[in-house]
């Protein structure tokens, strides 16, 4: 006779009241069910981050099949004003001295 049978688990479940009390038995299946719910939400956590970053990959691979195709990303730094003409003294009148070194 194994421990199959629904008499033997009331037996055992008589004996481990008798020796916890229902309160303790009670509380140790409230922390019982907490570790579980906890367990739970840490995988959803962990399947969240997942798709996370299956959406990232899937955007940068995306990028580079566009840039791929030549499409080159659109440049937004600021451009350096065009350098201006260097203006030159205008010649010495006929009249006018020679600067003097």
């Amino acid at each position: 006779m194994g421990l199959g049978g629904i008499s033997h688990w009331i037996i055992i479940l008589v004996i481990v009241l008798l020796l916890f009390g229902a309160g303790r038995v009670s509380n140790i299946m409230g922390e019982l069910g907490k570790g579980i719910k906890s367990f739970k939400s840490g995988m959803e956590d962990d399947e969240d981050e997942k798709y996370r970053r299956y959406e990232e990959r899937k955007k940068y691979e995306e990028d580079q099949r566009r840039l791929a195709r030549g499409q080159q990303p659109i440049d937004i730094t600021p451009s350096a004003p065009p350098a201006a003409e260097p203006i030159t003294p205008p010649p010495p009148a006929s009249g006018d001295e020679p600067p003097r070194s």
